[in-house]
Protein backbone atom coordinates (compact mmCIF):
# COMPACT_ATOMS: atom_id res chain seq x y z
CA UNK A 1 0.00 0.00 0.00
CA UNK A 2 2.99 2.05 1.05
CA UNK A 3 4.24 1.65 -2.65
CA UNK A 4 1.05 2.34 -4.33
CA UNK A 5 0.90 6.10 -2.28
CA UNK A 6 4.39 6.42 -3.14
CA UNK A 7 3.56 5.84 -6.87
CA UNK A 8 0.38 8.17 -7.34
CA UNK A 9 2.33 11.37 -5.29
CA UNK A 10 5.34 10.89 -7.95
CA UNK A 11 2.73 10.88 -10.55
CA UNK A 12 1.02 13.43 -9.36
CA UNK A 13 4.20 15.80 -8.73
CA UNK A 14 5.40 14.72 -12.41
CA UNK A 15 2.05 15.86 -14.47
CA UNK A 16 1.99 19.25 -12.31
CA UNK A 17 5.57 19.80 -13.13
CA UNK A 18 4.42 18.64 -17.14
CA UNK A 19 1.63 21.07 -17.01
CA UNK A 20 3.93 23.97 -15.70
CA UNK A 21 6.04 23.75 -18.40
CA UNK A 22 3.22 23.13 -21.25
CA UNK A 23 1.85 26.25 -20.10
CA UNK A 24 5.43 27.98 -20.75
CA UNK A 25 4.98 27.04 -24.70
CA UNK A 26 2.26 29.05 -25.49
CA UNK A 27 2.01 33.28 -24.92
CA UNK A 28 -1.42 32.51 -22.76
CA UNK A 29 -0.59 34.02 -19.50
CA UNK A 30 0.87 37.73 -18.28
CA UNK A 31 3.33 39.83 -19.57
CA UNK A 32 4.89 42.94 -18.47
CA UNK A 33 5.51 44.96 -21.80
CA UNK A 34 8.56 46.49 -22.27
CA UNK A 35 9.28 49.71 -24.19
CA UNK A 36 11.55 49.00 -26.88
CA UNK A 37 12.72 52.66 -26.73
CA UNK A 38 12.86 53.20 -23.17
CA UNK A 39 13.83 49.66 -21.64
CA UNK A 40 10.87 50.93 -18.86
CA UNK A 41 8.16 48.50 -18.41
CA UNK A 42 4.92 49.97 -19.75
CA UNK A 43 1.92 47.27 -18.36
CA UNK A 44 1.02 44.20 -17.72
CA UNK A 45 -1.34 42.28 -20.34
CA UNK A 46 -3.32 39.14 -20.32
CA UNK A 47 -3.32 36.84 -23.28
CA UNK A 48 -5.97 34.77 -23.65
CA UNK A 49 -7.18 31.62 -25.99
CA UNK A 50 -10.85 31.72 -27.05
CA UNK A 51 -11.06 29.02 -28.93
CA UNK A 52 -7.68 29.02 -30.61
CA UNK A 53 -7.35 32.74 -31.14
CA UNK A 54 -5.07 34.29 -29.07
CA UNK A 55 -6.33 38.31 -27.55
CA UNK A 56 -4.90 40.20 -25.23
CA UNK A 57 -5.79 43.55 -22.64
CA UNK A 58 -4.33 45.65 -20.97
CA UNK A 59 -4.71 44.83 -17.36
CA UNK A 60 -2.51 47.51 -15.48
CA UNK A 61 -0.66 50.70 -16.79
CA UNK A 62 2.97 51.00 -15.25
CA UNK A 63 5.48 53.34 -14.84
CA UNK A 64 3.86 56.35 -16.25
CA UNK A 65 5.04 59.59 -15.39
CA UNK A 66 3.42 63.18 -13.63
CA UNK A 67 3.78 64.68 -18.03
CA UNK A 68 1.72 61.23 -19.24
CA UNK A 69 -0.71 61.94 -16.23
CA UNK A 70 -1.24 65.78 -16.39
CA UNK A 71 -1.58 65.19 -20.50
CA UNK A 72 -4.12 62.06 -20.22
CA UNK A 73 -5.20 62.50 -17.01
CA UNK A 74 -5.51 59.63 -13.75
CA UNK A 75 -7.16 57.57 -16.17
CA UNK A 76 -5.79 56.61 -19.17
CA UNK A 77 -7.43 57.27 -22.51
CA UNK A 78 -6.87 55.79 -26.01
CA UNK A 79 -7.07 59.77 -27.88
CA UNK A 80 -5.40 58.84 -31.07
CA UNK A 81 -7.60 55.24 -31.64
CA UNK A 82 -10.38 55.16 -33.82
CA UNK A 83 -13.70 53.93 -33.94
CA UNK A 84 -14.87 51.81 -30.70
CA UNK A 85 -11.72 52.63 -28.86
CA UNK A 86 -11.54 55.95 -29.51
CA UNK A 87 -11.60 57.91 -26.13
CA UNK A 88 -12.25 54.99 -23.75
CA UNK A 89 -9.80 53.95 -20.67
CA UNK A 90 -6.41 52.18 -22.16
CA UNK A 91 -6.63 49.69 -18.72
CA UNK A 92 -9.16 46.93 -19.92
CA UNK A 93 -8.94 47.57 -23.53
CA UNK A 94 -8.56 44.52 -26.02
CA UNK A 95 -5.48 45.50 -27.81
CA UNK A 96 -4.82 42.14 -29.70
CA UNK A 97 -7.01 39.73 -31.83
CA UNK A 98 -6.94 37.34 -34.27
CA UNK A 99 -3.90 35.90 -33.38
CA UNK A 100 -3.53 31.66 -34.48
CA UNK A 101 -0.75 29.46 -33.63
CA UNK A 102 1.44 28.80 -36.93
CA UNK A 103 3.75 26.57 -36.46
CA UNK A 104 6.13 27.71 -33.60
CA UNK A 105 4.92 31.10 -34.16
CA UNK A 106 1.42 33.11 -33.72
CA UNK A 107 0.07 35.37 -36.26
CA UNK A 108 -2.29 36.38 -38.71
CA UNK A 109 -3.94 38.91 -36.19
CA UNK A 110 -3.60 42.42 -35.36
CA UNK A 111 -2.29 44.39 -32.21
CA UNK A 112 -2.51 48.23 -31.18
CA UNK A 113 -0.54 50.81 -30.32
CA UNK A 114 -2.65 52.58 -27.50
CA UNK A 115 -0.19 55.62 -27.53
CA UNK A 116 -0.40 55.91 -31.31
CA UNK A 117 -3.83 54.74 -31.93
CA UNK A 118 -1.86 52.23 -35.08
CA UNK A 119 -3.16 48.74 -35.55
CA UNK A 120 0.00 46.80 -36.89
CA UNK A 121 -0.26 43.20 -38.25
CA UNK A 122 1.68 41.10 -35.30
CA UNK A 123 3.69 37.99 -34.51
CA UNK A 124 4.45 36.27 -31.70
CA UNK A 125 7.28 33.76 -30.95
CA UNK A 126 8.27 32.54 -27.73
CA UNK A 127 11.82 32.80 -25.84
CA UNK A 128 14.07 32.01 -23.25
CA UNK A 129 11.44 28.48 -22.28
CA UNK A 130 8.52 30.67 -22.50
CA UNK A 131 10.03 32.95 -20.22
CA UNK A 132 9.79 36.00 -22.44
CA UNK A 133 7.73 36.48 -26.02
CA UNK A 134 8.96 38.54 -28.99
CA UNK A 135 6.19 40.44 -30.23
CA UNK A 136 6.64 42.32 -33.40
CA UNK A 137 4.45 44.67 -34.99
CA UNK A 138 4.47 45.66 -38.76
CA UNK A 139 2.86 47.07 -41.69
CA UNK A 140 2.95 44.67 -44.81
CA UNK A 141 6.09 42.45 -44.26
CA UNK A 142 7.29 41.58 -40.88
CA UNK A 143 10.82 42.75 -41.52
CA UNK A 144 9.57 46.48 -41.77
CA UNK A 145 8.00 46.95 -37.91
CA UNK A 146 9.03 46.93 -34.33
CA UNK A 147 9.32 44.37 -31.93
CA UNK A 148 9.22 44.62 -28.09
CA UNK A 149 10.59 41.59 -25.70
CA UNK A 150 7.54 41.21 -22.96
CA UNK A 151 8.42 39.01 -19.78
CA UNK A 152 6.27 36.28 -18.09
CA UNK A 153 4.51 37.47 -15.46
CA UNK A 154 3.03 35.07 -12.27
Amino acid sequence: MKHAFRFAMAASLLLAAGTALAANDTPVGNWKTIDDETGQAKSIVQITDNNGELQAHIVKLLNRSPEDIARDGVVALCKKCDGERKDKPVEGMNIMWGVHKDDDVWDGGKILDPKSGKVYKVKLSMRDGGEKLNVRGFIGFSWIGRSQVWERQP
